[in-house]
């Protein structure tokens, strides 16, 4: 008896100090924030790493301290795909984040979960001045007039190219071909010893923003926006001039196949191995710090005779979830307001090359000395703002859109071995257009 009596004790001791190291470490880790007891949480689910990662840190940390009610709590989840996984799992139970980062091709998937809340609701509530925001952004999570989530890192495809070679081959450094005559005629020029004049990633992305820039929409029923698409429409002409121009370049020695990583075609630039590439804007600063050579940028080359439109936003934005209490939600709305203040949004462009969702932030004295040191910047900004809203503009929704992606990636990489390009964009469209109907009988559209 008196043994049992003995370890009860010595299980009561033990339990006790494991509650005060509990507690001690969230007293700890609340006063390494400057945090006090009683604040609302907010769980953050992010996919920023490296130095991205710190940034989004610093962007919490300055919302925390700014007030005493609530907490949010970053916890990055791995990369999109590996994150929207994680979000299906516990979606609609206790352990569903508040707020949840999610690339733009997940928007269609995150709509349909009906396991997020728009933001709209709190916009409406409040009579919130959403003109604030850049609609070029905005205009890709707005569906009939319905904000879902509030953009966050945003980026669009940029031409990027070697200053230095332009001067050496007798081409003007500070002007950008525009079109695909005169970026063909640029690559034949640049193209010496052991340097290829032009450069894409084999990478979804870029095809449809090129095929945006003209006017074209990847699906119908208005690129998915007033209805679920059944069909791809991608290979239309829009699409059949992108894929000329890279089959013609590539067969007249002018066009480098880098494959589908991003760091080795950066890489590739770097070293002179190519003269110009598309890349996203949120990569020019890094680009810029480390070429050793001086670096240009451009707007999206266009064929010839064709209007340019503008480019489609990448990146990804924040949701909202739907199944938790309104306080957090309306304590994850407040996190949302405080990024999209132009002091914020000036910080993050800056930081992390991502555009500003307030255009006043471009205002602010600390953006503007920044420009003059990389005017680089100021041409994606440029670019972003020329563009002119419509169906295209705005982006595609489909919930099969990363392997949609994967299909024109599979046909991109056909044309180096010979494959014609009409036929390869309509082989990639019937391949889709099945994998449409899968997903529309499944959801009973």
């Amino acid at each position: 008896m008196k043994k049992k009596s003995l370890f009860a004790i010595f299980l009561m001791m033990v339990m006790l100090f494991a509650v005060a190291c509990s507690n001690n470490e969230t007293t700890g880790s609340e006063s390494e924030g400057n945090q006090s007891e009683g604040r609302v949480e907010v769980v953050f689910w992010h996919s920023m790493s490296g130095e991205l990662e710190g940034v989004v840190k610093e962007v919490v940390d300055g919302f925390n301290a700014s007030q005493d009610e609530i907490k949010v709590t970053p916890i990055f989840q791995g990369t999109y795909e590996e994150a929207i996984t994680k979000f299906n799992t516990v979606a609609g139970t206790k352990d569903a984040p508040t707020i949840m980062q999610t690339f733009e091709v997940g928007t269609k998937y995150m709509i349909d979960s009906g396991k997020i809340q728009p933001v709209q609701k709190f916009i409406d509530e409040e009579g919130y001045d959403m003109s604030q925001w850049e609609k070029n952004i905005t205009n890709y999570y707005s569906v009939e007039d319905t904000q879902y989530s509030m953009p966050f890192n945003s980026s669009t495809p940029v031409l990027i190219y070697n200053k230095d070679a332009f001067k050496e081959a007798g081409l003007d450094p500070e002007k950008a071909p525009e079109t695909y005559s005169e970026l063909k005629d640029a690559a034949k020029k640049l193209t010496t010893g052991d340097q290829v004049g032009f450069s894409i990633l084999n990478y979804g992305w870029f095809f449809e923003e090129l095929v945006a820039v003209q006017g074209g929409l990847f699906v119908d029923q208005d690129n998915g926006r007033t209805g679920d698409a059944a069909k791809a429409v991608f290979n239309g002409e829009e699409g059949q001039n992108v894929f000329n121009l890279i089959s013609e370049m590539y067969n007249d020695g002018t066009f480098y196949n880098t494959g589908q990583n991003w760091d080795d075609i950066r890489a590739a630039f770097q070293s002179g191995k190519i003269a110009m590439y598309l890349d996203s804007s949120a990569g020019i600063r890094a680009t810029v710090d480390n070429a050793p050579f001086e670096v240009g940028t451009g707007y999206l080359p266009i064929p010839d005779g064709v209007e340019r439109q503008g480019v489609i936003i990448g990146g990804a934005s924040l949701w909202m979830a739907s199944d938790i209490d309104e306080e957090k939600q309306k304590a994850a709305w407040e996190f949302m307001k405080y990024v999209t203040t132009p002091e914020v949004q000036g910080d993050w462009h800056l930081k992390s090359g991502y555009f500003s969702i307030n255009p006043a932030a471009y205002d602010l004295p600390v953006v503007q000395e920044e420009w003059e040191k990389y005017p680089q910047l100021k041409v994606t900004v440029d670019q972003l703002k020329n563009t002119i809203p419509s169906e295209a503009t705005q982006g595609a929704l489909i919930s099969v859109f990363p392997e949609a992606r994967q299909k024109v990636v599979s046909a991109m990489e056909s044309l180096y071995q010979g494959a014609d390009p009409k036929e390869a964009l309509d082989r990639a469209a019937e391949e889709i257009d099945r994998s449409l109907e899968a997903a529309n009988k499944k959801s009973g559209s």
